[in-house]
């Protein structure tokens, strides 16, 4: 019962206060990684093994003394409870993701499409200097969708399965994976384990934020058979459900060809329906929050039934 009432009190702190808006820790961490990856990465002779090898060393030496620090400190009498809501507060951006996503779309509605690739190339990792209106607001429509498992859902399921150290654990893989998990000649082999520790940790949480949005979008039975027919062929095994369900669940095409750090990158269809626009951001920002307010029914009704 606890547990369901944090996971409310974080979510109200995050919707009342935002992230914050200096020194949050995750900056102060991403700076850290940056170090870490100076010491590790090692001369451009090294082997592909080798790479791999100070990779999970890297990832290892990074996560593992906050995690033990997180776990250490939620034992604590009184102050574990607000060491727990506090981290689960600095894990969640449900507010931040939904600003972004306002800034886009008010740019695009505004007809000032330089901004607008100005503000979307803030939240996603393709190029946006030559987006149109559709290809801004279909990447802003998929960075909606997937990061709401990333910054909403997988921190509420690991904190609600292992508390305030799962959440850890959680938030920084998930840090690390945004700066090292590409297969670009740099990170394909350094950047291995903090992509497969992320893969493994999103595996649940990705199907139940697919299962989310699919409860209470306006197209259930198209998200299924999207997320069912679509998913299998997308790149990433978590990403797929997720915004394949999603893009059914909204009735939007998304998907399809786009271009990353220069080079064109074939991409399988997801959804189905009409090409997405600047009003569509705000329904899939809308299906977000709605789906975060059924999960936090549901740990709260979970933890009741187990009390």
């Amino acid at each position: 019962m606890l547990t369901g009432l944090l996971c409310i009190a974080a979510v109200l702190l995050d919707r009342w206060q935002g992230e914050p808006r200096q020194w949050h820790p995750l900056v102060g961490f991403g700076a850290l990684a940056q170090k870490a990856e100076q010491l590790f990465y090692g001369p451009p002779q090294l082997s592909a093994a080798a790479r791999r090898e100070r990779g999970i060393e890297a990832v290892i030496l990074l996560l593992a003394p906050w995690v033990l620090a997180a776990a250490i400190l939620a034992w604590l009498p009184l102050l574990g409870t607000l060491v727990a809501l506090g981290l689960l507060y600095l894990a969640i951006g449900a507010r931040s993701l939904g600003e972004h996503a306002e800034a886009v779309a008010t740019a695009l509605e505004a007809d000032d499409l330089p901004l607008a690739r100005q503000r979307v190339g803030m939240i996603v990792s393709r190029d946006t200097d030559e987006l149109d209106e559709e290809g801004i607001s279909r990447a802003t429509v998929e960075s909606v969708l997937e990061n709401g498992c990333d910054a909403i859902f997988g921190a509420l399921f690991w904190f609600a399965l292992t508390g305030a150290a799962g959440v850890v654990l959680y938030r920084l893989a998930n840090t690390l994976d945004a700066m090292w998990g590409y297969r670009t000649p740099r990170y394909l082999h350094f950047g291995w384990a903090a992509a497969r520790l992320d893969d493994l940790l999103n595996w649940i949480p990705a199907r139940l934020t697919a299962l989310g949005y699919m409860a209470v979008g306006p197209q259930p039975a198209l998200a299924w058979r999207c997320w069912r027919e679509q998913a299998p062929g997308w790149k990433s095994p978590n990403a797929g459900p997720v915004m394949a369900a999603g893009a059914g669940a909204l009735g939007l095409a998304l998907g399809g060809p786009a271009r990353y750090h220069g080079q064109w990158q074939t991409r399988p269809a997801l959804g189905q329906g009409l090409a997405p626009g600047a009003a569509d951001i705000r329904r899939a920002v809308a299906l977000v929050r709605r789906a975060l307010w059924l999960w936090l029914a549901v740990i709260l009704l979970g933890g009741w039934s187990l009390a």
